[in-house]
């Protein structure tokens, strides 16, 4: 997959930006603590982000009308091109000004931000087929209870993540003992023990292992026995920002996806 298509429908759709590891959060935590979650901080970048150009405002009665929801800004013949009520019973609905296309077989996985929490609304999300896919989506957002919300200027307002998304109906969970693969049994049992003897030490205020503060085997990527673990471990991830390419240079048919499998509706929401 090396190519994510961001076909621009209008010249003010909202900027796209790499995603950040950081979180306000994460950030205030005690000695940012947060951040050695190493699968935590690579999710908040695993994707980019669609930021809001305006700052708006958005109020839910709890009602179930598309009036029981109302959007303002100060521009109020933008916020109509921007987000709306659309689908009524307290969803604010966003336009995102783009169609997108991926490789075949590549799907993009729309939601809010990876670990980025917004009180009174939560992000729905949706797995969209944009390798064949000629219309656009929305996002969507689910106010939890009536009351008001604000979007900042700037604030991400949804997250794409592209992925392969064929193949996964066929994959079977399996369940059993972990005495079924002796070797792993006795990793896990090592690292049981390393674990528990590094906790009670914290726990006892040991010096030497209060100064390390966590066992930093995956943040390294290696096993608790000290043998490397995958060579292709993400430690650190930074994505490209897209860049403006001129009409004249995208000439490129984009590709199609497989002629097998029936057209559907995107879960994300339709615009069309």
């Amino acid at each position: 997959m090396k190519k994510l298509l961001c076909y621009r429908i209008h010249d003010d759709a909202p900027a796209i930006v790499p995603a950040a590891a950081e979180r306000a959060w994460m950030n205030a935590t005690r000695q940012h603590f947060a951040y050695r979650c190493l699968p935590l901080t690579i999710a908040n970048s695993m994707g980019w982000e669609i930021l809001c150009p305006i700052t708006i405002s958005a109020e839910w009665n709890g009602g179930p009308e598309l009036d029981d929801l109302t959007v303002n800004c100060s521009d109020p013949a933008l916020v109509k091109r921007f987000a709306q009520s659309h689908f009524g019973h307290g969803i604010l609905t966003f336009q995102t000004h783009y169609l997108f296309r991926t490789q075949r077989a590549a799907a993009l996985w729309v939601r809010g931000s990876p670990n980025s929490p917004k009180d009174g609304i939560a992000p729905l999300e949706g797995i969209v087929e944009t390798d064949w896919l000629n219309f656009t989506f929305t996002m969507n957002w689910i106010f939890t209870r009536p009351g008001r919300v604000t979007f900042e200027k700037d604030e991400p307002f949804c997250f794409i993540t592209p992925f392969g998304y064929h193949g996964l109906d066929r994959l079977i969970p399996e369940i059993m003992p972990i005495s079924a693969n002796r070797e792993l049994a006795r990793a896990y049992k090592n690292y049981e023990k390393l674990r528990r003897n590094f906790n009670k030490k914290l726990a006892e205020n040991d010096p030497e292992t209060g100064q390390k503060g966590w066992q930093k085997w995956y943040l390294r990527g290696e096993h608790p026995s000290g043998d490397p673990g995958n060579p292709r471990h993400i430690s650190k991830l930074r994505l490209a920002m897209p860049r403006l390419t001129k009409a004249k240079e995208s000439k490129a048919t984009p590709p199609r996806g497989p002629r097998t499998r029936r057209r559907r509706s995107s879960v994300a929401g339709r615009s069309d």
